[in-house]
C-alpha cells in the first residue's frame, strides 16, 4: 500500500512540474469606453472638433478615424462625406484604397514565409528571381531619347535590402528622380495599380532589367521593393499573391473587407478619391491610373506596394496582431520573436551610414523622434498611403491609431493633429 501511495504520489508531482500553463490569448478588437483603459473621452472629443472643423473649412472632404487600445476600440467615428457630388454620407465601413499601407501585410506574408525556413533575409533576390542577377547602376541619362548607360553594381539585391527600401531600386511616377521617371515610363513599368491587363510576374521581370539609383544596403530610396516580393511570395509558396493574403491573413484575422478587388456586392462603399477644384470637391480624375482600378479593369494586378483596399477596423485588426506580438485570437501568423526582429531597426545593420529607422515592415519611431514631442513612443511603428491614409501603433502604451481619408493634390493638417490627440488623450 505505502508503495502504491508513492507511486502515486510521484506520478502527481511529475504531472504537476510538466504541466503546460494555458497559453493566454487575446480576443478581437470590441468596444469599450475610454475610461476602462486609461483614456480620457472628455480629451477625445477634441479629435471630433479637429475633424468636425476639417470638415467644415473644406480642408477634407471626410474621414472614419479609429483608436484602440489594450485591444478595445474606444473610439471609431465617421466625419463628412465619402462622395460630395452625390452627396454620401462617410460611414464607418466604407472602404478605403489603402495604398503604401499595402506594404506591411506584404512583408508579413514574406516574414511567414520566412519562419517556414524557405530563405534567409540575406539571400540575393536573384537566387530566386534570376532576371535581378545582372544588377547594374543608372551612369549616364540621354533627356532626348531616355537612353542611358549603366555600369556594374557592388553587390547584389538582398531580400533584407527589399524589405527596408536599401535596395537601389526605383518608384517611376513617384519617385524624386526624375530620370527614373522617364525610364521606367519608357520601359512600360506599373507603379502603383493599374486598370490593364498586367501580371505581376511580367512587370517585375521587366523592372529586374533596370538600372539602380545606387549600390544595394548604400542609402534608403523608397521603392517599389513590396511589389517584387509580392512576386517572390507567389514564387515561394506557389500560389497566386492574392491567393496567399486571403488565405494566410485575411480570413484568419477575419479581415474580410480587405482584398485588391471589389466584389460588385462592395461598390458602393468605396470612398471616392476626391480633389478640390475651386472651392467644390470633385472626383480625382484619371491621370496615369485610373482611381476607379479596384472595381474596373482587367483585375490582375496584385501591388504588394499599393494594391489593397481596406477599412479602418480591418487595418486595426492587422495592427492590433503586431501589438499582440503575433497573434490574435487564437490565431498565430508570426511568433513573438520575428515580430521583435520585424520591429527593431534593420538600417545600422546595413549601413552606419544611412539616417533612417525602418524595421522589416514599417518605418519605427526612434529617440529622437520620440524627443522631439507629438510621435508617440520609442518603437512606435506606422506609415501611410498615397491617397491620404495614416496609422501608428505604439508597443509600449500598447494603442493603435488608424485615420483613413482620400484625397490627392490636397495637403491638409489632419495626420499630424490626430496623432497629437491620440497621445494627449491618454490618462492613466
Amino acid at each position: 500500500m505505502k508503495k502504491l501511495f508513492l507511486v502515486c504520489l510521484t506520478a502527481f508531482v511529475l504531472s504537476s512540474c510538466f504541466k503546460q500553463t494555458p497559453v493566454l490569448q487575446s480576443e478581437v478588437l470590441s468596444i469599450a469606453v475610454p475610461s476602462s483603459v486609461g483614456l480620457a473621452e472628455t480629451r477625445l472629443d477634441r479629435i471630433d472638433s479637429m475633424l468636425t472643423y476639417a470638415v467644415s473649412e473644406n480642408k477634407i472632404p471626410g474621414a472614419v478615424a479609429l483608436i484602440a487600445r489594450h485591444g478595445k476600440i474606444v473610439y471609431y467615428k465617421a466625419f463628412g462625406m465619402a462622395d460630395n457630388t452625390s452627396k454620401t454620407n462617410m460611414e464607418l465601413d466604407h472602404i478605403f484604397r489603402i495604398a503604401s499601407q499595402s506594404k506591411a501585410i506584404t512583408s508579413t506574408a514574406v516574414m511567414m514565409l520566412w519562419e517556414e525556413g524557405k530563405f534567409n533575409l540575406d539571400d540575393p533576390i536573384s537566387k530566386y528571381i534570376p532576371e535581378f542577377g545582372d544588377a547594374q547602376l543608372l551612369e549616364s541619362f540621354n533627356e532626348a531619347d531616355s537612353s542611358y548607360t549603366t555600369k556594374p553594381a557592388n553587390n547584389q539585391i538582398t531580400i533584407r535590402n527589399l524589405l527596408t527600401h536599401t535596395s537601389g531600386i526605383g518608384y517611376g511616377q513617384i519617385d524624386s528622380d526624375a530620370r527614373f521617371k522617364k525610364l521606367y515610363a519608357k520601359a512600360g513599368i506599373v507603379d502603383l495599380f493599374t486598370t490593364e491587363d498586367v501580371a505581376i510576374a511580367d512587370n517585375i521581370k521587366k523592372l529586374a532589367k533596370l538600372p539602380l539609383h545606387h549600390n544595394p544596403g548604400e542609402k534608403f530610396t523608397y521603392s517599389e521593393g513590396l511589389d517584387v516580393l509580392g512576386y517572390f511570395v507567389e514564387i515561394m509558396s506557389g500560389m497566386p499573391f492574392d491567393e496567399f493574403l486571403k488565405t494566410r491573413i485575411f480570413e484568419p484575422l477575419n479581415m474580410h473587407d480587405t482584398q485588391f478587388y471589389l466584389p460588385e456586392s462592395k461598390y458602393e462603399r468605396l470612398v471616392t478619391v476626391q480633389t478640390k477644384e475651386d472651392i467644390e470637391w470633385i472626383k480625382y480624375p484619371v491621370t496615369f491610373y485610373d482611381t476607379d482600378y479596384p472595381k474596373t479593369g482587367a483585375k490582375r494586378f496584385f501591388s504588394g506596394g499599393a494594391g489593397l483596399s481596406s477599412t479602418a477596423k480591418d487595418y486595426a485588426t492587422f495592427l492590433q496582431m503586431y501589438l499582440n506580438k503575433g497573434e490574435l485570437n487564437g490565431v498565430r501568423l508570426l511568433s513573438r520573436t520575428t515580430v521583435e526582429t520585424i520591429l527593431t531597426n534593420q538600417i545600422p545593420y546595413i549601413s552606419e551610414n544611412i539616417e533612417m529607422s525602418h524595421g522589416l515592415a514599417f518605418a519605427l519611431v526612434d529617440k529622437k523622434k520620440h524627443d522631439l514631442g507629438g510621435n508617440s513612443s520609442e518603437g512606435t511603428f506606422e506609415w501611410g498611403g498615397y491617397f491620404n491614409t495614416q496609422y501608428f501603433a505604439d508597443p509600449k502604451e500598447d494603442i493603435l491609431a488608424v485615420l483613413l481619408k482620400q484625397t490627392q493634390k490636397v495637403n491638409d493638417d489632419t495626420a499630424g493633429k490626430f496623432r497629437i490627440l491620440v497621445n494627449q488623450a491618454i490618462a492613466d
